[in-house]
């Protein structure tokens, strides 16, 4: 049985599906003005396992993620680079969904961008008005925080508590300071589009509610995003939707990942602790990250540490070692099927028993390396159907976690072997510089290359925390 924690209640709830076991999934996705960083991985990939698992569980999901393509960031760090905002957004969704690929987040059903849906959030914020929850001034519209009663339900703060928690910056224009933008009216060299209030942009919290209605419905199962969303933004989605629809809930169950830090600070470019994904991938493994992630309960904090790092990637070396060890098996027939059968049926069950209770992929990974401990001793000497059922095991686990096993041994990456082909040539040709180039990126992916008189070896070579470089040519 499904247990979910709802931020919405505070407490465990037994997750009971709609029609069809259908259930309909909105993350709120990045602000496009520079690469992902960690903390946007972390959130990515606990979200990408808990789709994963519903999935596995016989649900059917259809996972809608928002892409804010505009925003004063943008606009901003276009401004700097002297280009279009559109086009630095569209570069920079690119590479985040360069990095999702990377990480094996792939459970997204549909990516939907905000200026791809202006067209909706006029509709949305024109019923608003009509409603009497919000109203315009001086081309832009707000949302009149005092119509609507329930704000500060999913914080669980009265609205006096939250104006004395937050710092508001003063505004003319509003009737009252909490209000907040539903459209912004156009600023000159701004991107904008025409409204029936004049020309000017969406505000940062209708796109996400005008993205799920058309996508969604104005009622669906599960909304998920970082902790520090709660307030304002979740709050004011919820207070969007609800006055439009007069239904509740907007959203049956609310998930939220905790924070990601960076030895025990909070990550920032001015802290000089700043790490994009593509950083960290420089020197580890997709997998690695993955699992460290993982590790770690979705709704609990990370102290992120490079030393987690390197624990990451010895455990998924132990595993790889493991599943190349079950790989050798004997023909001759063994007294333990019953043995590893038995097991496989105890691990599978505290493994989705682990994940039914609000996705505890820290406990079942850790039921994973408990089956290890008790069949290593045995894994040379297996037979062959032996062998298949612990591996068919570990697939099926995988499928949910998506980090197993972290690479086969012996067995060269076709990219690995491609450089390698590709820097030979170069140095064949005198072209040094070129071909320590490639050489660098072959080390980069955990691989040494060594010029023999046979020619070049390739070999495995995980350093962890390197700083240097290979040696030349």
């Amino acid at each position: 049985m499904l247990k979910i924690y709802n931020t919405l209640t505070r407490k465990k709830e037994i997750f009971r599906f709609s029609k069809n076991k259908t259930i309909k999934m909105y993350v709120c996705g990045p602000t496009v003005y520079d690469f992902s960083h960690i903390g946007h991985g972390r959130t990515y990939i606990a979200f990408d396992v808990i789709a994963r698992y519903l999935r596995y569980s016989g649900y059917k999901v259809f996972y809608l993620q928002n892409i804010t393509d505009i925003d004063d960031k943008i606009i901003n760090r276009a401004n700097e680079e002297k280009i279009d905002p559109k086009i630095l957004a569209k570069r920079f969704e690119k590479e985040y969904l360069k990095d999702t690929k990377t990480l094996g987040i792939k459970s997204v059903n549909k990516y939907s961008g905000a200026t791809q849906n202006i067209r909706e959030i006029i509709s949305q914020i024109q019923r608003l008005i009509k409603k009497n929850y919000a109203y315009e001034k001086n081309g832009n519209v707000y949302f009149d925080i005092t119509k609507f009663k329930d704000y500060g339900q999913l914080s669980h703060q009265s609205l006096n508590q939250l104006k004395k928690a937050v710092r508001i910056e003063p505004d003319a224009s509003k009737a009252h300071s909490f209000d907040f933008l539903l459209w912004k009216a156009k600023k000159s060299g701004e991107p904008f589009w025409p409204s029936p209030w004049g020309p000017g942009r969406p505000g940062w919290h209708i796109e996400d509610t005008a993205i799920a209605e058309r996508y969604l419905g104005l009622q669906y199962d599960i909304h998920c995003g970082a902790l520090d969303l709660i307030f304002p933004h979740h709050e004011s989605e919820i207070a969007q939707a609800e006055a439009i629809s007069g239904k509740k809930p907007f959203v049956r169950f609310w998930l939220h990942t905790g924070f990601l830090l960076v030895n025990g600070e909070k990550m920032s470019k001015s802290s000089g602790n700043f790490i994009t994904i593509r950083e960290i991938l420089k020197n580890y493994s997709p997998q690695a990250f993955r699992f460290l992630i993982l590790s770690h309960h979705y709704r609990s904090p990370i102290d992120y540490q490079e030393s987690l790092m390197k624990q990451a990637e010895s455990s998924l070396e132990r595993v790889s070692e493991f599943l190349e060890k079950i790989k050798k098996t004997k023909n001759k027939k063994q007294k333990t099927r019953a043995r590893i059968e038995a097991l496989l049926i105890k691990t599978r069950k505290k493994f989705f028993q682990a994940m039914d209770d609000d996705f505890n992929a820290p406990r079942a990974i850790a039921e994973i390396f408990n089956l290890i401990k008790t069949i290593n001793p045995m894994a040379g000497n297996l037979e062959k159907k032996e062998a298949k059922i612990i591996l068919d095991f570990f697939k099926e686990t995988d499928s949910v976690l998506g980090v197993m096993p972290l690479r086969k041994t012996g067995q060269i990456p076709d990219m690995v072997l491609k450089l390698a082909k590709e820097r030979e040539k170069l140095r064949k040709e005198g072209k040094f510089e070129k071909a320590d180039k490639i050489r660098q990126k072959i080390f980069e992916q955990g691989y040494e290359i060594e010029d023999t008189p046979k020619g070049p070896q390739i070999k495995f070579k995980k350093i962890y925390g390197r700083t240097r470089s290979p040696t030349r040519h």
